[in-house]
């Protein structure tokens, strides 16, 4: 059975990152309790536009908390990848605890699930909460030796508190549906709430 390093995958990982985004302009680390190390990267882009994205979720495939046997090899594995106008850089910490929380918590991160705070995903910001989108368009997935799942590289799309209710209600598509047919613009900082009438 075929066993991939940590340190390969973390590798091949951020080698897709730099391909897809060019070099970081920066980078923060952050260590929790009981979890491996997770990075933030930081790049700029020639649009204005900031990504940032974690780097050591996908060190161990995510696994179901209710699970007697963990597999070490098989189960989704992933990165969060967070876009917006101008850059927050007050968000490192906050995705830093996401990419934790599967490691910490036993949360299986994947597409239409809400990862809510509870507070401001950075100072004075009016969400408090992602929706993790579909992966692929941005980043591609990374594939890994069988019988390892392939890294995938999750957009996370800020929602207001009433967007985050909205969407524990009427589900991720119909906000996502929303959202299209208004235009909203999901990477600006400054953005209001959805109408939701």
């Amino acid at each position: 059975m075929a066993h991939v390093p940590t340190d390969e995958v973390l590798a091949a990982v951020e080698a897709r990152l730099i391909s897809t985004f060019g070099e970081p302009e920066g980078r923060a680390s952050v260590t929790f309790l009981g979890a491996d190390r997770i990075e933030v990267l930081r790049f700029p882009g020639s649009d204005g536009l900031v990504r940032y994205a974690t780097l050591g979720m996908s060190a161990a495939p995510m696994a179901d908390p209710t699970a007697v046997v963990v597999d070490p090899l098989r189960g989704p594995r992933a990165e969060l990848v967070f876009t917006v106008r101008g850059g927050r850089d007050e968000v490192l910490r906050t995705l830093a605890t996401l990419a934790a929380s599967p490691q910490v918590e036993g949360l299986v991160v994947a597409p239409g699930a809400s990862l809510d705070l509870g507070q401001p995903l950075w100072p004075d910001a009016p969400f408090t909460a992602f929706l993790v989108a579909e992966p692929g368009g941005l980043v591609e997935d990374l594939e890994l030796p069988e019988p390892a799942e392939p890294v995938r590289f999750l957009p996370l799309l800020p929602m207001t508190p009433n967007e985050a209710a909205h969407k524990r209600v009427h589900g991720a598509a119909e906000l996502q549906e929303r959202w299209l047919r208004h235009g909203t613009d999901l990477r600006d900082p400054l953005r209001r709430t959805v109408p939701l009438g």
